[in-house]
């Protein structure tokens, strides 16, 4: 079926259908969930070069990854993000560019983006406390979305995040309630913002619980499951090893269960462990109705639906105010977690 047949089985004009698929905002959410509802039904799919030239647009969304961060891209923890965010490219006929830049490069690379057309709007992942990119694309007037935020920038901009200080305030909560008062934190790199809020939870719960923190006990480093295993190993070894350890991701925390195994002790009675769990597809902490680990969850999958739904948006309506989203966590309880022994 194409556009022409597509109008005459809805009664309305090419144009009106054409500016529905592609989100114009002067038709109407009806119209517009009419027709959407009809192209699904008749399995029309629009030309995207036709798409391009009508629109004016490239029809397509950047992902710009430095070489500094390339890990990244292996991590299932990405792999669920962009999967995300592209069904939602796909449900509105947009492609997906994704690109790994020399960090020295980043910045021309961004205004050839601009200046060639080859994208029409920018997501911004592993965002740092003063991310430069975010002046960058305001300056570039790129529409854009930021997976997470950055905390020393106060000009408003658009973003999806999880309420990272919250989620581990609750986490660090689950094992100081449970009488652990050694607990170490495996963290991200803190110059990142995501893993400078968990810090924050971590920090806070402790003095909630009229802890005080012992820098020993604290870690800062990529998040894979051999810096779990290596660092988790080394304290279990010391003379006063801790009862507990929070993690920032489920991929470091496979690393300290099997580091706990190795020493000999048994995860949830000798030692506790609660982890942040993005909830993936392929790498899942047991069931929704049992889980292995206890901690705090959050759909990465969805995070990536609901930033590529607002970079659409904000595509769409040129000028509109920046808007954001914060991603729900639940606190689980699994397994690995269980009142400390004293």
């Amino acid at each position: 079926m194409n556009l022409k047949q597509l109008s005459e089985q809805l009664g309305l004009s090419q144009t009106t259908v054409s500016r529905a698929l592609n989100g114009y905002p002067e038709v109407s959410e009806k119209t517009r969930e009419r027709v959407r509802q009809a192209a699904l039904d008749f399995n029309y799919k629009p030309n995207t070069r036709a798409r391009s030239l009508a629109t004016g647009r490239a029809m397509a969304i950047g992902h710009v990854i430095p070489v500094s961060t390339q890990q990244e891209m292996v991590n299932p923890i990405f792999g669920d993000f962009v999967t995300g965010a592209g069904e939602v490219y796909s449900e509105h006929g947009y492609d997906m560019m994704l690109s790994l830049v020399p960090d020295s490069d980043e910045e021309s690379f961004y205004r050839d983006l601009k200046i060639k057309g080859n994208v029409d709007g920018i997501v911004v992942h592993s965002p740092s406390m003063d991310d430069t990119r975010i002046a960058l694309l305001n300056e570039l007037q790129l529409p854009y979305v930021v997976h997470g935020r950055a905390s020393a920038i106060e000009a408003p901009y658009s973003w999806v995040d999880v309420a990272n200080v919250r989620a581990f305030e609750a986490l660090t909560g689950h094992l100081t309630g449970l009488g652990h008062r050694r607990i170490a934190l495996f963290n991200g790199i803190e110059s990142l913002d995501f893993a400078h809020r968990r810090r924050t939870g971590f920090l806070n719960a402790l003095t909630e619980a009229g802890l005080e923190a012992d820098p020993e006990l604290m870690l800062s480093w990529d998040m894979t499951e051999s810096y779990g295993f290596d660092e988790a190993s080394r304290m279990l070894a010391r003379s006063e090893p801790p009862t507990a350890f929070a993690v920032s991701s489920l991929i470091t925390a496979l690393g300290v269960r099997r580091a706990v195994e190795q020493a000999r002790l048994t995860v949830g009675r000798d030692v506790s462990v609660a982890t942040f769990d993005d909830d993936l597809s392929y790498l899942r902490n047991g069931t929704p109705e049992a889980p292995v680990f206890s901690g705090v969850r959050s759909s990465v999958r969805e995070a990536g639906r609901r930033v590529g739904a607002i970079l659409l948006s904000q595509i769409s309506t040129p000028g509109a105010p920046p808007a954001s989203e914060m991603i729900p966590f639940e606190l689980v309880v699994g397994t690995t977690s269980g009142p400390a022994r004293i």
